[in-house]
């Protein structure tokens, strides 16, 4: 997976601001020519992958649910917070992840009970509790203002999940309508859980598969701020 990531991020290089492909609404060339990079190496390496841009490929007994390049809109404006995410699941559920921001290098790593890192340093969610002293970031806008210190909706959500695990985010949803892929979200839920964080969906629909389902996932750095933010997204 560091491998498929460190492709990804080569293989981008003189694609951005090229703008939309014209295959598939909201798909970008830079999204084309990471994946290609990306699949190449994890089902060269014996893994199935599931990808958001090319669905399905390979043979194996693990799967890697792969986005290319998550925050591709960021990416191709210049805007310096996009990712690839990668994660690997078994018969048991989420094994690991990889999540790299390739504006910046920073690499966030997790293996199924072993904890997570960035950049190879332990990290912890954090320790807030109440949502009025919270920074939550959200997928989309929240309709109306939920008592939260203050909000940031960035565009990446594997990315939004690891600043959850490493505690720069208190907390992260989706707002109104907005719906995640288990590629948008795996990689960064496997971190933020290792991290201490707490992992829910929404309408209580499982988040571990290897589909393109859409879920309403929720990470918070604590189980009571995790509670307080499900109060406000799910009242009218």
């Amino acid at each position: 997976m560091r491998q498929a990531a460190a492709a990804a991020g080569a293989a981008i290089e003189g694609q951005q601001g090229r703008g939309f492909s014209g295959e598939r609404d909201s798909q970008y060339f830079l999204d084309l020519t990471a994946d290609k990079a990306a699949v190449e190496i994890l089902v060269g390496g014996g893994l199935r992958v599931l990808s958001e841009e090319s669905g399905p490929s390979g043979s194996g007994p693990l799967v890697c649910v792969l986005d290319p390049i998550d925050g591709s809109t960021n990416c191709d404006r210049g805007i310096p917070f996009f990712s690839t995410s990668a994660c690997v699941l078994d018969d048991q559920g989420m094994r690991c992840a990889v999540v790299v921001n390739h504006a910046t290098g920073t690499r966030y790593e997790a293996v199924r009970g072993g904890g997570a890192t960035r950049d190879g340093v332990p990290i912890r969610a954090s320790g807030v509790h109440v949502l009025a002293d919270a920074i939550i970031g959200f997928s989309g806008l929240p309709a109306r203002y939920g008592g939260w210190a203050q909000f940031r909706a960035l565009g990446s959500a594997s990315l939004e999940m690891c600043a959850v695990a490493d505690g720069s985010l208190d907390g992260y949803t989706v707002a109104a309508h907005s719906r995640l892929s288990p590629w948008d979200y795996l990689g960064g839920m496997l971190i933020a859980l290792e991290a201490g964080a707490t992992v829910i969906d929404l309408d209580g629909a499982p988040l571990i598969e290897a589909s393109g389902a859409r879920r309403r996932p929720l990470a918070a750095g604590t189980a009571a701020l995790a509670e307080e933010l499900l109060s406000f997204c799910m009242s009218p």
